[in-house]
């Protein structure tokens, strides 16, 4: 069975199990993962794209403007694919998926006047990914890897946030990888803000550069650090903290957890290093696939982790963070964004090693 027809199969039994008589997709990652990888997206920070998708018991629809129709069948084969189009010029109102399914109830992955939110449902299927797309993910992985390498490399004390985060968007489009998370962070902004937008600051000594990188509708997430001379015993001790936590998160990904309970474990080991307080200032991270976080850990959530995903961890302690995209294998979890002669801090726990990324001392 073929990528295409697994997902129709995925749709058309949520269907039935909801007794609806459609179910309209309008996410940009809900376009991306049932067309197996084509982009709706044209504004990036928008999260419903410029197509819908309308699936029914018999017949698959794409609903859009004149505007975005070529592109999609032309470059997206998306009647090839067997997707019946229905277009509407850009200046009359949005086509109303009533005229086709009737009165009845309908499921949709967005807040829709009248529609049953199956936005959950939906979510489930975009991060419970099939070897076709987790073949795409890893190389995305060792792609957004590739391009921070770069950008990381390029860095010099003087640039503004800007610049670098201009080096990280270059580097990225080369390979077709839009960032639709761009953070940079210099010096002392690194200890202020959790999501630092860039500024025109100039870098003097330390450097945050965060990606979450968009190929595939999949999304990749990493962050890594650079600091130019001696590193602060503070940052030091900091960034072998949040190292440890990082592992604690790495290691407890495995099928048949729970998500609160990775939570609950890494939790405890912010405990044991000293900073009981700091995960309360920023997510932790979670599942990921066709969004940077499909789903995100707390301590009391019970969603099962399975053989097969995509996870995203990202603790911090003020002023350091530790973040890559992991694939939960059968036996073990492979880092996917894993840069090729990166620094590394090395963690062992009951006779496991684990490498984390250090900070690149310039």
């Amino acid at each position: 069975m073929n990528e295409y027809t697994y997902k129709q199969n995925q749709l058309k039994a949520i269907l039935d199990r909801y007794k609806v008589n459609g179910l309209l997709l309008h996410r940009v990652s809900s376009f991306s993962w049932a067309t197996c990888g084509v982009n709706s997206a044209v504004n990036i920070s928008a999260t419903n794209g410029t197509a819908r998708l309308l699936i029914t018991k018999d017949k698959n629809y794409l609903i859009t403007k004149n505007i975005e129709a070529p592109r999609l069948e032309q470059e997206g084969q998306l009647k090839t694919q067997g997707w019946e189009f229905i277009v509407t010029p850009w200046y009359e109102s949005e086509f109303d998926p009533r005229e086709i399914i009737g009165d009845g109830p309908f499921g949709a992955d967005i807040c829709y006047p009248g529609a049953i939110d199956l936005s959950a449902e939906i979510s489930s299927l975009r991060s419970n990914l099939i070897p076709e797309e987790q073949i795409r993910f890893k190389e995305l992985g060792g792609l957004c890897a590739s391009t921070m390498s770069k950008t990381m490399n390029s860095i010099e004390p003087g640039m503004t946030e800007f610049e670098i985060a201009s080096i990280l968007s270059s580097e990225t489009e080369k390979q077709g990888i839009k960032a639709i998370v761009n953070l940079v962070a210099t010096d002392e902004r690194i200890f202020k803000y959790r999501h630092p937008l860039p500024t025109e600051k100039q870098l003097e000594k330390y450097a945050m550069v965060v990606l979450c990188g968009r190929k595939w509708g999949l999304v990749c997430s990493l962050s890594r650090l650079i600091h130019f001379g001696k590193i602060p015993i503070e940052i030091q001790n900091k960034i072998n903290s949040v190292a440890k936590i990082d592992v604690e998160f790495i290691k407890n990904t495995r099928p048949g957890k729970t998500m609160g309970e990775v939570f609950s474990q890494a939790k405890a080991a912010y405990q044991k290093e000293g900073y009981p307080d700091e995960w309360l200032l920023h997510h932790q991270g979670g599942l990921t696939g066709y969004e940077p976080r499909e789903s995100l850990a707390g301590p009391e959530f019970n969603q099962v982790i399975r053989q097969g995903q995509f996870f995203a961890w990202n603790p911090s302690i003020s002023g350091v963070k530790s973040e890559d995209t992991i694939f939960v294998g059968e036996t073990e979890n492979e880092v996917i964004t894993k840069i090729k002669d990166w620094p590394t801090i090395d963690v062992s726990i009951n006779g496991i090693d684990f490498q984390r990324p250090a900070i690149l001392k310039k």
